[in-house]
């Protein structure tokens, strides 16, 4: 596919909303893990244990976990932000560290704002990912405000560039680059990966797997262990799902 006919296909494809229950919504607390933690190699940490993925997402921990988390995410969902604001560290400490969840976080964005972000927060590749998507999300009012404080002429503009050029234009915009370069990504790389055909169409196509293989409702969507977990948007919610997929 063709960079010209990306932002278009990219549009079409993504049109799932950000959706979801959002806060600490309660959904009980699961059954008591009695699992053993698994020692990571070497006596390390599983949280430091991060690849790519044949999917294109990115994988922290056990390959070997009894529990498989996948979470589909947006980079300019607020729901997603909240998830990452009170689910990451829990599930990081709680499950990922003893080696009895893997998260695979698959980005599956949703507009050319969402492209930008998800550009920069991949171009670090394994060793940056996480970091970088937590940051984001944690920043997403800010970056997402100075989009707000754009003129109507500026983002109107935006339709009539190729789409290399709008995903720049928008990183300049949100200030995306100065904050990518205060996190170990400087200027010249980042342009380098918002103008990656490579990688956009690999974001693209992630889209359409989501879809196609799992009819992803909204962001954030959660699997465990491949199947859809409904009505799931919050830790709260998701955390009992663990524990029994767990206790199973």
């Amino acid at each position: 596919m063709k960079l010209s006919t990306l932002i278009v296909a990219s549009t079409a494809l993504l049109a799932t909303a950000c959706g979801g229950t959002e806060g600490n919504t309660a959904g009980g607390t699961g059954p008591e893990v009695t699992a053993e933690p698994v020692v990571a190699p070497n006596n390390g940490d599983w949280s430091t244990i991060i690849r790519k993925t044949s999917d294109g997402g990115f994988i922290m921990g056990n390959p070997d976990a009894k529990v498989k988390l996948v979470e589909f995410a947006s980079m300019t969902c607020p729901h997603c932000a909240t998830f990452e604001e009170e689910g990451a560290k829990p599930l990081v400490d709680n499950y990922v560290k003893k080696g009895l969840v893997s998260w695979e976080l698959r980005n599956f964005v949703r507009d050319p704002f969402d492209m930008t972000a998800t550009l920069l927060a991949r171009c670090g590749g394994e060793a940056n990912y996480f970091g970088m998507t937590r940051s984001l999300f944690a920043e997403q009012r800010n970056w997402m405000g100075e989009l707000q404080k754009a003129s109507e002429a500026q983002l109107g503009a935006l339709q009539s560039m190729p789409p290399a050029q709008q995903f720049s234009t928008i990183a300049d915009l949100a200030n995306l680059k100065q904050f990518a370069a205060m996190r170990g990504v400087p200027r010249a790389k980042a342009d380098q990966c918002l103008s990656n055909e490579a990688e956009i169409n690999t974001l693209v196509q992630m889209n359409s797997d989501a879809a196609s293989n799992h009819n992803i409702p909204g962001t954030p969507s959660f699997l465990i262990n491949g199947k859809l977990v409904e009505s799931t948007a919050a830790w709260a919610q998701l955390e009992p799902k663990i524990k029994e997929a767990l206790a199973d």
